[in-house]
């Protein structure tokens, strides 16, 4: 479980700095392009790029959302379930999830190949292949970033611990201490 646990956490700032370095890429461009149509200037290629960057920023922000499980979920629907039900629910949706991302994996697989030999519009160099390889890169790192969160996410279901809430549970427990001890601090004089 620790080899897990680290393999999470490398891909995790792996997914974060890559995906932070694909928005600040994009906000450059972006600016870039606003500075150049001011001046009287337009780049022809400024719309493809920004619109592959986010599609990349949305693939890869997906894979590190899985990792942190921090997709939208039904933990409260699933928590109230007796756990017998909730485990065999919790499978039945890892697995929809997991069907859904190899599907999609293997349309990109078949897209890529489609593709061969075709390249973008306004930048003739680059082919298209690499642009659209996002889509199954993503829908691999999907599948293997949901795979390395679900033993964690299976004991916290077990326990009846909702990741949707535990933040906010935490939150709330801290600013309790905090009024706690400024109480005790104010009867104390």
């Amino acid at each position: 479980m620790p080899a897990l646990r680290a393999t999470a956490n490398l891909l995790g700032v792996v997914l974060e700095w890559f995906t932070v370095l694909l928005m600040v890429l994009l906000t450059a461009v972006v600016i870039v392009a606003v500075l150049a149509r001011l001046i009287g200037e337009s780049f022809s290629w400024y719309d493809e790029v920004a619109a592959i960057m986010l599609a990349w920023i949305t693939y890869y922000g997906s894979a590190l959302a899985a990792l942190k499980r921090r997709h939208i979920g039904f933990d409260t629907v699933l928590l109230a379930m007796p756990p017998r039900m909730r485990g065999a629910a919790l499978v039945l949706a890892e697995l929809i999830v997991l069907t859904f991302f190899v599907l999609m994996a293997k349309a990109g697989f078949e897209v890529l190949a489609v593709l061969q030999g075709s390249y973008l519009v306004s930048l003739t160099w680059v082919p298209v292949q690499l642009t659209q390889s996002v889509i199954p890169i993503g829908a691999c790192l999907f599948i293997i970033c949901q795979l390395l969160s679900l033993p964690d996410y299976w004991t916290a279901t077990r326990k009846g611990i909702s990741l949707e809430h535990a933040e906010i549970e935490v939150e709330v427990e801290q600013e309790m201490q905090k009024a706690a001890m400024t109480h005790d601090f104010k009867d104390s004089r």
